[in-house]
C-alpha cells in the first residue's frame, strides 16, 4: 500500500480533512520534547487549527530523548500523520501538518540543543510523562543524584535529560546575547509551570548562579491543563487507519473528540492564535489543573488499578460495568469537597461529563497503559486528596481502595495467577517488598507505604488511612477487585 506523504496527500478520500495552508512555507518556531501521542493528537492539532486560522512561523521540529522509532516513523511520510477521532457517532479523520521534523537527542544532543537555541525557536514545550523531570514527586525537588542529571552536569554538552537540555538550549542563548525562549509544560504535574521553573533553576544553579538567576529573571514558564484521552496506538488501529484513508500510516493517533487546554497567557516571545481555536487563555490555571488531576487522573488511576485486576482491557469496559460505575460515583463524592470549582464549572456535571468519556466504546484506552508509573503518579492524583480528606474528618473508604489496589497490581500476580508487566521507576523496589511480604495483606501495606518517596513522613502513621489501606488489600486478595467494589454500596 501506498505511503502517506506529502506527496500521497492529494489521494486521500474527500472526507479525511487534510492541511488548509501553504505547508511548503512554514517554517518552525516550536520544539517539542516527547512527541508521543498525547503531544501529536493535542499540542500539534491545536497549532494546526491555529496555522489554518492565521499563518505563521509556527510548525513543530519534535525531540525523542530515548529512542528513534517514532522520527523513523515520521520521517518517511514528512512529518505527516492521521489523527482518528473516535465518536460513538463514528470515525473522524484528519491529517495533521504541522510536525516538520523530529530530531533524536541521543544520536545528536548537540544538534538538538542548537535548534532549541535558535533564534526561530519561540516556545519549547514538553510531554516527556512525570518521571522525565528527574525530580522528587513527594516535593517537587530536583533529584540532584538522579543519574541523568549527574551526566548532564558533567556533559553539558550532551545532556539527555529533559532539564539538562532545557537548561543546555538556555545557556547557549545567553552566551550568544539573546533572551530565553518560553518553555511550556504539558505534563499533568501540579503547578507544573512553576514546579519546571523550579527545577531548572536549580539545576543551572549547580552549574553557574548567574544564569540561575537569569533564567529565574527573564524566563517564562506558563503553567497549563491538557485534557483528552489518547490512548496507546495498537497494529488494528493502523490497519483501520489504512482501511480507512486508502495510505499505509505508520503513526496514526487515536483519540476522543473532547479536548480541553488552559493556559497562563505569559509568554516571552509571542504564541499561536491557540485562543482562538478552543484554547482558554487565564491568569491562573491552578483551578482547571487541580479540578482535573483530582477528578479525572485520580479516578482514572483507581479505575485502571481495579479494572485490570478484574479483567477489564480498556477503560471503557471497566467504566461500564456498573459495580465499577457505582465506585466511580462514590470516588467523586470523596473529591469533590476538596476541589474548589473553576470559573463558570459545576463539578457535578464535569463529574458526569468524565463517566461518558469513560465509557465511550470507540476509545481503547488499556488500563495497563495508565497503571503504568503508580508510583510517580499516586502522590499527586490521590494521596493530596486523602491527606485533606483526613484534615477534614472525611470519609476516604473509595479512596483507600483505590491505593489498595494499586498496591495488589504492583505484586505483580492477577486475580487467574498470571504475571503483570509492571512498568514503573520503582519496579525493582516494588518486586522486592511485595515478594518479601506475599500475600500478608497487613506486611505488604506497611513497607509499601515505608516507601517515603511516595508516602511520605505523614501517612505512614495515619490509621483512619493505613486500617482501611491494609482491610482494602486484605479484601482484594481474598474477594477480588469486583467484589471488594461491590463491598462499598
Amino acid at each position: 500500500m501506498t505511503r502517506l506523504c506529502a506527496a500521497t496527500l492529494a489521494s486521500l478520500p474527500a472526507t479525511v480533512r487534510r492541511p488548509a495552508y501553504d505547508r511548503a512555507s512554514l517554517r518552525p518556531g516550536i520544539v517539542h520534547l516527547g512527541l508521543g501521542a498525547f503531544a501529536r493528537g493535542h499540542l500539534a492539532e491545536y497549532t494546526e487549527d491555529a496555522l489554518e486560522k492565521r499563518f505563521g512561523a509556527w510548525g513543530i521540529v519534535g525531540a525523542s530523548l530515548q529512542r528513534p522509532d517514532q522520527r523513523d516513523r515520521l520521517k518517511p511520510q514528512d512529518g505527516l500523520y492521521t489523527l482518528l477521532k473516535l465518536a460513538p457517532a463514528g470515525p473522524e479523520l484528519r491529517v495533521i501538518g504541522s510536525v516538520l521534523d523530529v530530531l533524536v537527542a541521543p544520536e545528536g544532543p548537540s544538534a538538538l540543543v542548537a535548534r532549541i537555541a535558535s533564534p526561530d525557536t519561540r516556545i519549547v514545550s514538553l510531554t516527556v510523562t512525570e518521571k522525565g523531570y528527574c525530580h522528587d514527586p513527594a516535593t517537587g525537588r530536583l533529584r540532584a543524584d538522579h543519574p541523568d542529571i549527574l551526566h548532564d552536569l558533567e556533559n553539558p554538552e550532551a545532556p539527555r535529560s529533559a532539564v539538562g537540555i532545557l537548561v543546555a538550549g538556555l545557556r547557549l542563548r545567553r552566551a550568544e546575547g539573546r533572551g530565553p525562549f518560553t518553555v511550556l509544560c504539558c505534563d499533568n504535574l501540579p503547578s507544573n509551570g512553576h514546579v519546571l521553573r523550579g527545577l531548572v533553576r536549580d539545576f543551572a544553579a549547580l552549574m553557574d548562579d548567574k544564569l540561575a538567576a537569569w533564567i529565574e529573571a527573564e524566563g517564562a514558564f506558563p503553567a497549563t491543563m491538557v485534557d483528552r484521552i489518547v490512548p496507546a496506538t495498537t497494529e488494528a488501529d493502523i490497519a483501520e487507519v489504512a482501511k480507512l484513508t486508502g495510505l499505509d500510516d505508520a503513526a496514526p493517533v487515536i483519540g476522543e473528540p473532547f479536548r480541553q487546554w488552559a493556559i497562563e497567557d505569559t509568554f516571552v516571545e509571542g504564541r499561536p492564535d491557540w485562543h482562538d481555536v478552543g484554547a482558554q487563555m487565564v491568569s491562573e490555571v491552578a483551578p482547571f489543573e487541580f479540578m482535573k488531576l483530582r477528578m479525572l487522573n485520580g479516578a482514572h488511576s483507581s479505575l485502571a488499578y481495579l479494572g485490570y485486576l478484574a479483567g477489564h482491557e480498556t477503560v471503557s469496559e471497566a467504566s461500564g460495568d456498573p459495580v465499577f460505575a457505582r465506585f466511580l460515583a462514590g470516588l467523586w463524592d470523596e473529591i469533590i469537597p476538596t476541589v474548589p470549582a473553576p470559573q463558570g464549572v459545576v463539578l457535578a456535571d464535569y463529574a458526569r461529563d468524565l463517566l461518558v468519556r469513560f465509557q465511550n466504546p470507540a476509545i481503547r484506552h488499556r488500563t495497563w497503559q495508565i497503571a503504568m508509573d503508580g508510583s510517580q503518579k499516586l502522590p499527586q492524583r490521590l494521596l493530596g486528596t486523602i491527606r485533606e480528606r483526613l484534615r477534614a474528618g472525611g470519609g476516604i473508604d473509595h479512596l483507600a481502595l483505590g491505593v489498595a489496589a494499586w498496591m495488589r497490581y504492583v505484586t505483580g500476580i492477577d486475580e487467574k495467577g498470571g504475571a503483570i508487566e509492571v512498568r514503573d521507576p520503582l519496579a525493582a523496589e516494588l518486586k522486592r517488598r511485595a515478594e518479601a511480604a506475599g500475600r500478608d495483606a497487613a506486611a505488604l501495606s506497611a513497607s509499601l507505604l515505608g516507601i517515603g518517596a511516595i508516602f511520605g513522613t505523614d501517612l505512614p502513621g495515619e490509621e483512619r488511612f493505613t486500617k482501611p489501606v491494609a482491610a482494602h488489600l486484605a479484601a482484594l486478595f481474598d474477594k477480588g477487585a469486583k467484589a471488594t467494589a461491590a463491598s462499598l454500596g
